[in-house]
């Protein structure tokens, strides 16, 4: 699997993704109108060949609304994995026991799996069909729109890892190697589930909630350009990592 994707809620869409295309050197490929359907509006950024996403819930009965609510603001929201056959998974998935509450089938497959069944992160695994190497880092990819690779940043590069919050975070890693079929290293910080692309960090509680996505590594040109400009905004930074949306962003030396 590919780590692909990784979404931030937050009460408003602006203020957050505007900051990130600053310091990140991003730029919005696509608003997606099929989220709606979550009561949601949202932003799109490639990130070389993987994209963050910023939601924001404008109605009151929006899951997302709520779980604003429960981590206490702006945080990390969503997981999305891209593999070749998603259907397969959703069966083998399921099988194990998660509950999948949203779906899609066509060219554009996805399974969403109830957050309650990852550790409290909402979870997706999805595919596309009918390309000649879904694998390939400028993939199609439908939920950044047709034009994304005309959007992709000079300075960020990719996102190498995604690292979530937990009380357990050995057993929630063992879990998701079992749900995502995925290898287990241990490493200084705790358990790592490396993806065939991407990683998934499992570290200790850093706030009340003790759940959710804390933590994304991203990959830069020029890391220096974007810690001096998420200073002259003044947010916080600490070293190499900048905190915008209640996540901690890991600026690393982009390779190649």
């Amino acid at each position: 699997m590919w780590l692909r994707q990784i979404a931030l809620v937050a009460h408003d869409l602006d203020t957050v993704v505007e900051p990130l295309c600053d310091v990140l050197d991003l730029k919005v490929a696509y608003n997606d109108p099929g989220v709606a359907v979550f009561g949601l509006v949202n932003a799109v950024m490639p990130v070389g060949g993987e994209f963050l996403e910023v939601v924001q819930p404008v109605r009151d009965d929006a899951s997302a609304r709520r779980y604003l609510h429960r981590r206490g603001g702006d945080a990390g929201y969503m997981v999305i994995l891209q593999s070749e056959d998603a259907h397969a998974h959703r069966d083998r998935i399921m099988g194990l026991g998660a509950r999948k509450i949203a779906e899609h089938d066509g060219s554009y497959v996805f399974t969403h799996f109830h957050p309650g069944d990852f550790g409290g992160v909402l979870t997706s695994v999805d595919s596309v069909t009918g390309v000649e190497d879904w694998f390939a880092p400028d993939s199609d990819w439908p939920p950044a729109g047709k034009d994304w690779r005309n959007a992709r940043s000079d300075n960020a590069t990719g996102i190498r890892a995604v690292a979530i919050q937990s009380k357990a975070p050995a057993k929630l890693a063992e879990r998701w190697a079992e749900l995502l079929q995925g290898e287990i290293v241990m490493e200084d910080d705790g358990p790592e589930l490396r993806m065939a692309r991407g990683v998934i960090r499992f570290v200790d509680p850093v706030d009340e909630d003790g759940t959710g996505v804390v933590g994304i590594d991203i990959a830069m040109r020029d890391r220096d350009k974007a810690l001096d400009t998420a200073q002259r905004r003044g947010l916080p930074v600490t070293g190499h990592t900048v905190r915008i949306c209640g996540c901690d962003f890991h600026l690393s030396e982009a390779t190649g």
